[in-house]
């Protein structure tokens, strides 16, 4: 197979945008597909709200849906945002990396960005295999740029599963950018994967009997900006997971028990950092769902995929608007 540029796509890579965002004071949204009606969503969300975007795409979502129609979609996202009026900028970004030929294979298929994922490895490792990403997205004659990550998100998502955080060592941030020469990194600081992000006896109960989750460690940002002034750091598993969509998933046959997420003023005041990239998965998922619940539950008869993928796709739309708007601060920046 041919290699193929992010730039025959309309792609861009993050350089320009992260350099904006820290510069600004707001993060970009990272949101993930799979499928046609997650793309229309947040290419619509972006377009109106006029905010840059990264498609995030897991090893799940290529096993899912296919590589090169994945490429081929991103592709269209592009020509889509021109045709609604508003040629924003799109990066597409392999989310969780887990080895170098996947990487490879995906640098060679088109993407702008990859994230190599060597947290599971130990430092010295994690060193090795990201540079060796590094090097190769580098040398493309068009720049593919590079996330690595340093520290360990508890959860699951996808093929990522850890059982408990491991906070990213400040003193540790210099010496890893420097000897692999990433574009972004990773950090962990307290938010998780999944739509379960701590387990009840972590939080604490407000006066409405509703979970509180421990905040954020803005201890360890403020020391790895001063250790990095103006890098672009990155949040992973950084879903809020409404109350008002858990509910309606759950009065509609669902059944998401303490389903809890991150507090969406932490995740504003973490966009105002040095954190130019926040990624938000299980948020679109569970509005999805809670619309689909809906929708299935009111008219059982229903069986054209339309009638409830199509609201589906509208609940996600307002969802990513809202986050643009009111959490990442991107809206406008287009």
């Amino acid at each position: 197979m041919c290699a193929v540029s992010y730039r025959e796509l309309g792609l861009v890579n993050t350089v320009e945008l992260f350099k904006k965002a820290v510069d600004g004071g707001y993060a970009l949204p990272a949101y993930n597909f799979n499928n046609m009606e997650q793309l229309q969503a947040i290419i619509q969300a972006c377009v109106e709200t006029s905010s840059p975007v990264i498609l995030q795409v897991s090893k799940g979502a290529r096993d899912y849906a296919n590589a090169t129609l994945l490429r081929n979609m991103a592709k269209g996202a592009v020509e889509y945002a021109k045709e609604l009026g508003n040629p924003i900028p799109v990066v597409l970004h392999l989310d969780h990396g887990g080895d170098f030929e996947i990487c490879k294979e995906c640098i060679d298929n088109g993407f702008s960005s990859v994230m190599i994922d060597g947290s599971h490895f130990s430092y010295e490792e994690n060193i090795a295999l990201t540079k060796k990403v590094v090097e190769y997205a580098h040398s493309r004659n068009d720049y593919v740029t590079v996330e690595g990550e340093l520290g360990v998100l508890a959860g699951i998502e996808d093929d990522v599963v850890a059982e408990k955080s491991t906070y990213t060592q400040p003193e540790e941030v210099i010496d890893f950018v420097s000897k692999t020469g990433v574009d972004s990194l990773a950090i962990s600081i307290g938010t998780s994967h999944g739509a379960n992000k701590f387990k009840p006896e972590q939080c604490t109960l407000d006066e409405n009997g509703i979970l509180v989750p421990p905040p954020l460690r803005f201890d360890i940002l403020e020391e790895i900006e001063k250790n990095l002034p103006g890098f672009p750091i990155v949040l992973h598993g950084s879903s809020s997971v409404p109350q008002d969509l858990v509910k309606v998933i759950n009065s509609n046959g669902g059944n998401l028990k303490n389903a809890i997420g991150i507090p969406e003023e932490q995740l504003r005041r973490a966009a105002a950092s040095a954190v130019c990239k926040i990624n938000i998965d299980s948020d679109g998922r569970i509005a999805m769902t809670a619309a689909v619940r809906k929708v299935l539950s009111e008219k059982p008869g229903e069986f054209d995929p339309r009638k409830y993928l199509g609201p589906a796709r509208d609940a996600l739309k307002e969802i990513y608007k809202h986050k643009n708007e009111n959490v990442l601060g991107s809206a406008g920046k287009a």
